[in-house]
């Protein structure tokens, strides 16, 4: 499962230096995974069909190979790239004018009630209903 998020980076989300604050980095991988989502009917709806309360991050990095600056157009590819029993892994590339400017990962969890708690549930339910829709 992939997609390009197109992102127009402007004033505001830079620093004095005048380059992107690193942190809008995560904001725009967590806003491309919403978005790959919606080719399955978004966050919400698939955590209603699933009994879910989210799917939440556990584990998150970014590498930053070249400074962002404002009127950049950013692509960021968003990759589901790997299911385990309890998480899912993606990893996400952006490129300015086909330059690699960085690459971040995310290991997310689809989390569920058990016993007055949240925990990791199984992520067959998730990948099966994602496969059903995109075959």
């Amino acid at each position: 499962m992939q997609i390009i998020f197109p992102i127009n980076i402007s004033f505001g989300d830079c620093d004095p230096a005048g380059i992107v604050f690193y942190p809008n980095a995560f904001r725009w991988m967590d806003a491309g995974f919403h978005a790959l989502l919606r080719q399955s009917g978004g966050h919400a709806a698939l955590c209603r069909q699933l009994g879910a309360v989210g799917m939440g991050v556990v584990d998150t990095s970014a590498k930053f190979h070249h400074p962002m600056r404002d009127g950049d157009q950013l692509e960021l590819v968003v990759r589901l790239t790997e299911w385990s029993r309890r998480s899912f892994t993606l990893e996400y590339q952006g490129e300015v004018e086909g330059k690699r400017v960085f690459a971040g990962r995310e290991v997310r969890c689809l989390f569920i009630r058990a016993d007055n708690d949240i925990v990791a549930g199984e992520t067959a339910p998730l990948r099966a209903l994602v496969k059903e829709q995109h075959d």
